[in-house]
C-alpha cells in the first residue's frame, strides 16, 4: 500500500511539474512564434506600401482595391524621365541640346523582384486565406492642405488566431485597453497623417 502512495504521490509530483513548466514556456512559446509571423506579415504589408507608393506617384492618388493594385502591379506601367544634356552647361542650353525623354517601364519590373507574386499580395500569412484590410481616402492637414492616404491592417486574430487563446486573449486586450493601440499590424492611417509608416516602425 505504501508502495502504490509512494508511486501516485511521484506521479503527482511529475505531474504537477510538467503543468508548472507548461504555464511558464506558453507566453514564451506564443511570443517566440508571435514575432516570427509578423515578420512575414510586416513585409507583405511592406510591399503593399512600396505598390501603393507606385500607384501614387502613377494616378496621384491611392487606390482602395486590392484587385486595382494588384492589376497595377501585373499590367500596368510608370512613365520615366531620362535628360540629354546638363542644365548646368550654359553653352548646351542655348544651343538647345538639353533633352527630356519620357519612356515607360512595366510596373512588374521596377518596383520587384521578377519573382515576385503579386496575387499572394492580398493574403495573410498564417491567416489560412484572410484577406488584408485596406482602404484608401483623403485627408486635410492641420494646414488645410488636402493629402491622398492609406492604410491596410492585419488584425492578430487572423494571423495569430490558432495559437494559444488565451495569450491572444492577453496581447489584444493589452493593445487596446493598455496601450489604446490597434490590436494588429498595420501601415499608413486614413485618419492621421503617418507619411505610411507601419506601427511597427
Amino acid at each position: 500500500m505504501k508502495r502504490i502512495i509512494q508511486v501516485i504521490l511521484l506521479f503527482a509530483i511529475v505531474a504537477a511539474g510538467y503543468w508548472l513548466y507548461d504555464i511558464i514556456m506558453a507566453p514564451l512559446r506564443f511570443n517566440e512564434e508571435k514575432d516570427a509571423r509578423a515578420a512575414e506579415v510586416i513585409q507583405r504589408l511592406k510591399d503593399i506600401r512600396t505598390a501603393q507608393r507606385a500607384y501614387k506617384t502613377t494616378y496621384g492618388k491611392y487606390t482602395p482595391s486590392m484587385d486595382t493594385l494588384i492589376n497595377f502591379i501585373k499590367n500596368d506601367s510608370m512613365v520615366f524621365m531620362k535628360q540629354i544634356g546638363s542644365e548646368d552647361d550654359s553653352v548646351a542650353v542655348a544651343q538647345g541640346k538639353i533633352q527630356r525623354i519620357q519612356f515607360k517601364v512595366a510596373v512588374k519590373d521596377t518596383i520587384f523582384k521578377p519573382d515576385f507574386n503579386a496575387d499572394e499580395l492580398r493574403i495573410i500569412p498564417f491567416s489560412g486565406g484572410q484577406e488584408f484590410l485596406m482602404a484608401a481616402d483623403t485627408l486635410r492637414t492641420e494646414s488645410k492642405v488636402t493629402i491622398p492616404v492609406f492604410e491596410a491592417r492585419a488584425p492578430y486574430k487572423a494571423f495569430l488566431g490558432d495559437l494559444d487563446h488565451q495569450e491572444l486573449v492577453n496581447l489584444i486586450d493589452y493593445q487596446e485597453k493598455t496601450l489604446g493601440k490597434y490590436a494588429g499590424l498595420k501601415v499608413g492611417s486614413i485618419t492621421e497623417s503617418t507619411n505610411d509608416a507601419g506601427n511597427w516602425e
